[in-house]
């Protein structure tokens, strides 16, 4: 076994990560890099993460400790207390000397405040939305038992960044952790704001921890419970949604990628605990493919589409009540739509079970990845045409707020049948799946 680590190791590794982290945020806010913004930001804590996380667990956001320190309050895994406060002091000395270093390179700085147009509520809603995913997919993929020693926990956690940076990030700037908030304040015009913003992003580290106990119930001594696929199920379809709405509403320059991107993440925190499917095209094509009961596919579905509402409700406050409509974009008709629906929402399905579900061509590590990609190729491809759902819950949440639920029922019909499509041509291509196994009576 591997000697653990020292201390002065893991917080000079919690100082570089933190300070790499922020220094970048900072380079690319003053060097103007949107759209990239997003993507270096997630990338730099990316590659911190794999770099260093053997050594510390590599945190470097006080709210990430905060969510661990919970957890292991609640009896699951986690950090002792001293611990937790050793990281976040060491974090927000680096977000310190991090926002002094860009201030200093570009003889310029930035304030923390919420984007012209919102208030502090909303921005800080953003917040803690955003902080909660990005430290419910760590606990789910870093610090849960079932799934030690993979190797996708660093792209799953970065990229959570790109999750909320271009759409919550352009309503609160997309801090999602106290020591981005607290450095930038401190070398921002003014002082102030990072206090509500912290507290913001602590009540989202919070909820994580709280949730992360209610999907893995075994990792805290229970036993597993069905409610926690159900959860699970909830949760990731909500994330989705939200995504989907804070973009579209925030007129992002990189929706398709930012809602792919929180898609492949939630597949990761929670795919081994409900197969997380966040759609109810994806729960029928894998009913008709690998035969799970329809009692349980009908409760994954009332829990997508129940997701997908409240999302709406989220992202529509969070705009001030507005909204958009489900509905083919101008220049296309219905039945152009009905097309293209069904051809992505059938890659999606038949991605997820040749991945996902299939025992000759599953990938262990990167199912996420090619799942949530296909959202990247659907949204690019068919945005223009339909707004890209391939999701019954998507519709539904879009229609919860900006009407056409008629529209709504029309994409659901052609995207569930596009998932049962989906299935049938998987035992086709995939009938070696089952050839190995005794036929007749079990």
């Amino acid at each position: 076994m591997a000697a653990e680590s020292s201390m002065l190791a893991k917080c000079t590794a919690e100082f570089l990560g933190t300070f790499l982290l922020i220094f970048t945020v900072g380079c690319n806010v003053l060097g103007k890099s949107a759209p990239w913004t997003g993507v270096s930001i997630a990338s730099v804590l990316m590659v911190s993460i794999y770099g260093l996380g053997g050594i510390s667990g590599a945190n470097f956001n006080p709210a990430v400790s905060t969510a661990l320190g919970i957890s292991k309050i609640l009896g699951g895994p986690g950090l002792d207390l001293q611990t937790v406060c050793l990281y976040a002091a060491v974090q927000l000395s680096a977000s310190v000397a991090a926002a002094i270093g860009y201030s200093m390179l570009f003889k310029d700085s930035f304030a923390l405040a919420p984007s012209r147009g919102y208030n502090l509520l909303e921005a800080g809603l953003c917040e803690l939305f955003y902080t909660f995913m990005l430290c419910f997919v760590v606990l789910n993929v870093a610090v849960a038992k079932k799934v030690e020693g993979n190797q996708y926990y660093g792209l799953a956690i970065g990229f959570v960044i790109i999750a909320g940076a271009y759409g919550a990030g352009a309503v609160s700037g997309g801090c999602f952790n106290p020591a981005v908030a607290f450095g930038i304040d401190v070398a921002g015009p003014g002082f102030g704001l990072s206090l509500p913003y912290i507290c913001f992003e602590l009540a989202g580290a919070a909820l994580a921890a709280v949730l992360f106990s209610v999907v893995r119930p075994e990792d805290f001594g229970g036993a597993k419970l069905n409610r926690a696929a159900l959860v699970s199920e909830f949760l990731g379809t909500f994330m989705l949604v939200l995504t989907v709405g804070l973009n579209e509403l925030g007129n992002s320059q990189a929706g398709a990628f930012s809602i792919a991107a929180s898609l492949m993440c939630m597949i990761y925190a929670l795919g081994d605990v409900s197969g997380a499917h966040f759609n109810p095209a994806v729960t029928l094509a894998v009913m008709v493919a690998d035969g799970i009961a329809p009692a349980k596919a009908v409760s994954y579905m009332a829990m997508q589409v129940l997701g997908g509402m409240f999302a709406a409700f989220a992202y529509s406050f969070i705009h001030h009540g507005h909204s958009f409509a489900l509905g083919p974009k101008a220049g296309f008709d219905m039945g152009q739509v009905a097309i293209a629906e069904f051809i992505f929402t059938f890659v999606l399905c038949f991605v997820v079970l040749s991945v996902a579900v299939s025992k000759t061509t599953k990938s262990s590590q990167m199912f996420g990845l090619a799942i949530g990609s296909c959202v990247t190729v659907g949204g690019c491809a068919i945005g223009g045409i339909s707004g890209g759902s391939l999701n019954p819950a998507v519709s539904f949440g879009i229609a919860t707020v900006g009407g056409s639920f008629a529209n709504a029922v029309t994409y659901s019909a052609v995207e569930l049948a596009a998932g049962g499509a989906a299935a049938l041509v998987f035992k086709i291509t995939h009938a070696v799946d089952n050839a190995d196994e005794p036929k007749g009576l079990a």
